[in-house]
């Protein structure tokens, strides 16, 4: 499912709001989700799942077209963690 199609969605289902509106409504969940995770925050969305950073440690790695061992550096990664009532839906 795309950001258009979720739009079209929430459009559908809330006939009070116009697409334009809908698009406000899903980019500000989105960029709400997104700086939470810029600040170090954990976003939590009941019944859905919550989205978090993991920290990478620094690891060696290859160069694959040279073989040349090279270092990768340490970095941060969202992480989603699927909440109870998704898996026992999606588990049924």
């Amino acid at each position: 499912m795309t950001k258009a199609q979720i739009i079209e969605k929430v459009s559908e289902q809330v006939s009070l709001l116009t697409k334009r509106q809908a698009e406000i409504v899903v980019n500000t969940m989105f960029n709400s989700v997104r700086d939470s995770l810029h600040r170090g925050d954990k976003t939590e969305i009941r019944g859905f799942g919550s989205f978090r950073l993991r920290n990478r440690r620094m690891k060696e790695g290859r160069n694959p077209k040279t073989g040349a061992t090279v270092s990768v550096p340490a970095k941060k990664v969202p992480f989603f963690k699927a909440g109870k009532e998704l898996k026992e839906l999606l588990n049924k």
